[in-house]
């Protein structure tokens, strides 16, 4: 049942079947482990101590049945932190009431905890997204309770966690306890994301249609900014495409393009459309050729059922999926992230407004660097010049105070707004700044050219 493994540079296997066990768990009956492992979620959770620290994997992975459960515990536990990047739900510990119970501290905002980080009771853990699985694994980041969302046992006994393997391999390997909620609607992927059922402490089973988003609203302004993108994309490239408008919007304009791959961290919709109308077809990546790469997949039914058992995708930890040194090794590979905010060097300011957290790192720097190394990389920044109404500047002569830089002036290359693409890698201060406020929204370029000479930058 077990098929042949390739390594890569002293990297972890990378495996299309469910790894070996040991003989022990072999000879071991799964459907008596499954059944001995069975119980409801509230005595699922009854499992998790004072102090603990506990792991959800990103977005449509959480489990609602085991976090409802959990939220119902609440008032009985004392210190329970709750991490996770990309919450998805409104779950009930998401209190401030309650934060001396189960509070949340965040890898990454997401639409439930963004209101708690910005109010300050919602914590939050710097860090790059790819390097979570080696946090953990040194004990930097707490991982005693792995809840997560899985797919059906198969006949030997393993597990998907198909929708984010990400962090929550290494989570599977520190934890005292692992719990999974085991729904008919995950779908089995390949890859490194299996976990047997004698690694699993508790099994409980669900039903409940999976967490699913639709492509987001496309505006003339997103459909600019993805037309510029897109005239860049070359026949042949490997993409990483981010979460949001923007993204999707390149996406709509690349149906011309030819032999485009995918490694990424986010699997979705946008993508999906890129295979089904043969624009992506991998043939020429090269790294895993043939071969769709991601660590989490987030979007409709319809894409959870393209990832089952469909032996072109793979769903890899994010230490795998988001190395940068890994990834470069594809040539043309693209790397497309939007921002909130770039100032006249190129520092992006892409996860706060001020120093009022919004999102997180996430992968963003992971694959701008990957997208640098790649051999015809490009790595692209993207942002509406303006924000509310057109009465702010998005490029700005400074970030506003407290700003957290994601992207460095040194890290940074493409910058593409609705008013067109300003290369900066390699450029000067001052050429960069030109650049850059020539991309502007038209109305501040004038006081951005002001600003800019008293920054001596022109």
């Amino acid at each position: 049942m077990h098929g042949r493994r390739s390594t890569v540079r002293n990297k972890r296997p990378v495996m299309t079947t469910p790894p070996q066990v040991s003989k022990v768990q072999e000879q071991a009956c799964p459907q008596t482990l499954y059944r001995d492992r069975k119980m409801s979620p509230a005595e699922a959770v009854a499992l998790v101590r004072n102090g603990d620290a506990v792991v959800v994997p990103t977005a449509a992975a959480e489990p609602p049945a085991l976090l409802n459960a959990l939220s119902d515990r609440r008032h009985e536990l004392r210190d329970v932190a709750v991490s996770q990047i990309l919450p998805m739900r409104p779950f009930g510990y998401l209190t401030p009431e309650t934060r001396q119970n189960i509070r949340h501290d965040a890898y990454f905002f997401g639409t439930a905890t963004r209101p708690g980080g910005m109010a300050g009771w919602i914590d939050f853990v710097p860090a790059y997204f790819s390097e979570l699985p080696m946090l953990i694994d040194q004990g930097l980041v707490p991982a005693d309770v792995l809840v997560s969302m899985a797919s059906p046992m198969d006949d030997n006994g393993y597990f998907s966690l198909s929708l984010a393997p990400d962090y929550a391999m290494a989570a599977a390997r520190k934890a005292r306890v692992i719990l999974l909620e085991v729904n008919p609607n995950v779908p089995y992927a390949f890859g490194d994301c299996h976990l047997h059922v004698s690694q699993v402490t508790g099994i409980v089973e669900s039903d409940d249609e999976l967490f699913e988003v639709g492509l987001p609203t496309i505006g003339p302004v997103q459909v600019a900014i993805g037309k510029y993108v897109a005239d860049l994309i070359e026949d042949g490239s490997t993409l990483q495409i981010g979460y949001g408008g923007i993204p999707d919007a390149v996406v709509m304009q690349l149906q011309g393009k030819h032999d485009l791959g995918i490694h990424t961290e986010m699997f979705g919709d946008g993508i999906l459309s890129l295979v089904e109308s043969g624009t992506v077809n991998n043939s020429r990546k090269t790294f895993m050729p043939g071969k769709m790469v991601a660590t989490f997949a987030l979007g409709s039914h319809k894409l959870y059922r393209f990832l089952h058992r469909n032996p072109t995708v793979e769903m890899h930890p994010v230490d795998f999926t988001n190395d940068p040194y890994l990834v470069a090794q594809n040539d043309k590979l693209c790397a497309i992230n939007a921002t909130l905010q770039v100032d006249l060097l190129g520092q992006c300011g892409s996860e706060s407004l001020g120093s009022a957290p919004y999102s997180g790192t996430g992968g963003q720097v992971d694959f701008i660097r990957a997208a640098n190394r790649s051999k015809g990389g490009k790595a692209f920044i993207v942002l509406p010049s303006t924000a509310k109404n057109d009465t702010i500047s998005r490029i700005v002569p400074v970030l506003a105070p407290g700003t957290h830089v994601t992207t460095s002036k040194n890290d940074v290359n493409y910058v593409v707004t609705e008013y067109g693409v300003a290369q900066l890698r390699g450029r000067t201060a001052r050429q960069r700044a030109e650049a850059l406020i020539g991309i502007a929204h038209p109305d501040f370029r004038t006081e951005l050219r002001d600003a800019a000479r008293k920054l001596h930058l022109m």
